[in-house]
């Protein structure tokens, strides 16, 4: 089991074949343990570890059922996952498609919204008002003025009172 080897470096061997090594120096170092062969001889097994060994690798209906059952709870654990995952991919996709048409529709709304800007010609406009439908400005009698304790924002639930 245990080798010495020269210059104090003892190397074990495992149960699978792994090695490595360890370095004692002095007079720790260990002597290699010798087992006569009767020691490591094959142990009688009794009746008892021998049924329960048996029952051990047995596999009865039950078990089978119950592994059966839960290769396939497993099974569509997993196609449902599939299902919600594929789901998922697919409204991101539309997201992404809906966002991107928002975007186009927004870029061509201020497109179309600046050329009617530019399109209109404010000082033709004020000239028709006036010398086409006869509209004039106010008199200062005519203009009523309101100040708001709170905002600039006022709702008119009725008729402004007169001086």
């Amino acid at each position: 089991m245990a080798k010495i080897k020269s210059g104090n470096i003892a190397q074990f061997e495992r149960d699978r074949g792994q090695r490595y090594t360890a370095y004692a120096e002095g007079n720790t170092v260990r002597k290699a343990a010798v087992f006569p062969a009767q020691e490591r001889g094959v142990h009688e097994v009794s009746q008892q570890v021998i049924r329960n060994r048996e029952r051990a690798r047995h596999m009865d209906m039950r078990y089978v059922v119950f592994l059966s059952v839960c290769a396939v709870v497993t099974v569509m654990i997993c196609i449902y996952f599939l299902k919600q995952q594929t789901i998922c991919t697919y409204n991101q996709k539309q997201v992404t498609e809906l966002t991107t048409r928002i975007n186009n529709l927004k870029i061509e709304n201020d497109t179309t919204y600046n050329e009617i800007v530019s399109g209109v010609d404010l000082q033709k406009l004020k000239q028709r008002a006036i010398d086409d439908l006869g509209m004039t400005y106010p008199s200062q009698s005519q203009i009523v003025t309101y100040q708001s304790p709170d905002s600039d924002y006022v709702k008119q639930y009725g008729e402004i009172p007169s001086k």
